[in-house]
């Protein structure tokens, strides 16, 4: 792991998780914390879903991270909690595995899984995004769902084959799935927070989808990939994106990076270094009748501006019809308007001579 020149970074005293936060994903996850008892509930699935079990499995097979282990990772964990203002620390494990892959689960006391395939493949900024990408998970609350999509994902193998309970399993896995997805870019936006590299942040990406080799790779032709994946191809093209992603928990590397882009292009990182944004004290003032409509803002912003061929379609058929319907209510209007009339010159005249339609 190569190490890089340390630099002041802003500390986000009181930052409340919804500045990070996608807007679908806050939006689902401020409504959950609305419901009385539902944490109750998700805890006495976690104890009959033996949540604890896979604690106990890291503590056996892995290596806990602290002072005395892995030290320069504990470091880079701590400089996230102190900079997202965490009240917690979550534990961190480092397993041995050569698959590139990071996670947090857990439902009483999440906890981050670092696998050395990873480790060896991220410097020292690129590892301080992931773990702070996985800080945010701990913090919002996605380990709670996430461990619970593991526990679906599991169940719907064994019982895929009933016809109807199938199905509607494979629903909620699929809903749990796009939840998933949009989670993922809430951790992105924590992980830059805690980095403060966009650089570092769009290498994690890079290296996650080439590999070691990126001294071969270049910043601006990554991403100029996405832009190059949202307006190619024709409908079909359209429709396979959607297909291609429809079992994916995660968003493809490449349209994470481009994500990020925006959600910096937009200002908003900015406004939040500099001290603008949301504090925990006021979380239990959220209104989640203000963060669905957020969230509708996004999605509509997203579907107006996108080039995407499929989207691009929809968009023009919608607006072709609204135009047919505008035109349509026009004419109707003008002949409604020119009956009336005909209709009041005949009471002010000949009434015995009513007018034609």
């Amino acid at each position: 792991m190569t190490t890089s020149p340390d630099r002041v970074r802003v500390r986000l005293p009181g930052i409340s998780t919804r500045t990070w936060e996608h807007p679908a994903d806050r939006t689902a996850l401020v409504t959950l914390r609305s419901l009385t008892g539902f944490d109750t509930v998700l805890r006495t699935m976690s104890g009959l879903l033996q949540e604890r079990q896979h604690r106990l499995l890291y503590l056996a097979t892995a290596v806990r991270v602290d002072e005395r282990q892995f030290r320069s990772l504990h470091q880079l964990r701590e400089d996230c909690v102190e900079i997202l203002d965490a009240k917690t620390t979550p534990e961190m494990f480092v397993l041995q595995s050569p698959h590139v892959n990071a996670l947090t689960i857990g439902m009483d006391t999440p906890f981050i899984v670092l696998t050395t395939g990873l480790i060896d493949l991220m410097d020292t900024e690129e590892l301080r995004f992931v773990i702070g990408h996985e800080l945010g998970h701990a913090l919002s609350g996605h380990a709670v769902y996430r461990t619970m999509l593991m526990h679906l994902l599991r169940l719907s193998a064994g019982i895929g084959w009933m016809p109807v309970g199938g199905w509607a399993l494979r629903a909620i896995v699929a809903a749990l799935m796009e939840w998933s997805r949009k989670s993922e870019l809430s951790g992105d936006r924590a992980g830059l927070l805690c980095g403060q590299d966009v650089e570092a942040s769009v290498r994690v990406h890079m290296k996650t989808a080439g590999g070691t080799w990126i001294n071969e790779m270049n910043h601006g032709a990554f991403l100029a990939q996405a832009d190059d994946y949202e307006r190619s191809g024709d409908l079909r093209d359209g429709v396979l994106k959607l297909l291609n992603l429809e079992l994916q928990s995660h968003p493809f590397s490449v349209l994470r990076a481009a994500e990020l882009r925006r959600w910096i292009q937009s200002g908003d990182y900015n406004r939040i270094l500099g001290g603008d944004y949301p504090r925990r004290e006021h979380d239990k003032n959220t209104s989640i009748t203000e963060e669905m409509k957020e969230a509708a803002r996004t999605y509509r912003q997203n579907f107006d501006q996108s080039e995407d061929p499929l989207v691009r379609t929809v968009r023009n058929l919608g607006r072709d019809v609204g135009s047919a319907v505008n035109t349509v209510g026009h004419e109707v209007g003008e002949t409604v308007s020119k009956i009336g009339k005909r209709f009041n010159d005949w009471r002010a005249g000949d009434r015995d001579n009513p007018p034609a339609e």
